[in-house]
C-alpha cells in the first residue's frame, strides 16, 4: 500500500506545470530579421507584461556556445543598463519598437548574436544578472537567464502577438525545419 502512494505522488509531480507554463503564454518571432534559427521567446504573463528570452532552438542554446560577453550598449548614445523607471505606470522606461535591439550575445568562437524585443512596448528591466553570471543563459534560458521584461502599452496589449507564433506553430514550424534540411 505504501509503495502505491510513493507511485501516485510521483507521477503527480512530473505532470505538475511549471510556473511558467502555468503563468505564462508563451509566443515566438522564429529566423529574427531574416537570420535561420535565430529565434526568440517572448512570455506573456496575464497582466500584460512580456519577458524576452531565447527560444530553446536558438544557436546560442542549440550548439552549447561559451559566452564570452553579453552587451547592453547598443550604440553610443544608447545602453539598455541606463533604462530607469519610476512610478505605478512605469514611467521613464526606455521605448522599444518590435525590432529594437536589446543586447548583443558574443559566443568564444566570436559568433556575434543580437537579441531584440520582438514586441513594442516599454522596456522595465534587463537582467543584469546574466552579466555577471553569462551560463544562466544556457542553463534556464526561460526563468534567471533572461534577456529583458516589456510591458505593452495597455491599448496594444491584445494585438502585440499578432506578428508572433503560438506555441503549437512554432512547434510545427520547427518539425518542417528540420524536415526540410538535407540528410
Amino acid at each position: 500500500m505504501l509503495l502505491m502512494d510513493c507511485v501516485e505522488q510521483t507521477n503527480t509531480n512530473a505532470e505538475a506545470p511549471s510556473v511558467i507554463d502555468r503563468y505564462f503564454t508563451r509566443w515566438y518571432r522564429a529566423d529574427m530579421k531574416g537570420k535561420p534559427c535565430e529565434d526568440h521567446c517572448i512570455l506573456q504573463h496575464s497582466n500584460r507584461i512580456c519577458v524576452v528570452t531565447l527560444a530553446e532552438t536558438h544557436p546560442i542554446l542549440q550548439k552549447g556556445c561559451t559566452i564570452k560577453n553579453i552587451n547592453y550598449q547598443i550604440s553610443n548614445g544608447c545602453s539598455r543598463l541606463n533604462n530607469k523607471v519610476s512610478g505605478k505606470s512605469k514611467r521613464g522606461g526606455q521605448f522599444l519598437t518590435d525590432f529594437a535591439p536589446l543586447c548583443r550575445i558574443t559566443c568564444s568562437d566570436e559568433t556575434e548574436y543580437t537579441i531584440y524585443s520582438c514586441i513594442r512596448g516599454r522596456l522595465l528591466e534587463v537582467n543584469e544578472n546574466i552579466l555577471v553570471t553569462p551560463n544562466l543563459l544556457l542553463e534556464k534560458p526561460s526563468t534567471e537567464g533572461y534577456i529583458a521584461v516589456i510591458l505593452p502599452k495597455f491599448e496594444e496589449s491584445k494585438i502585440i502577438t499578432e506578428n508572433l507564433l503560438t506555441r503549437e506553430a512554432f512547434e510545427k514550424m520547427v518539425s518542417e525545419r528540420h524536415q526540410s534540411k538535407p540528410s
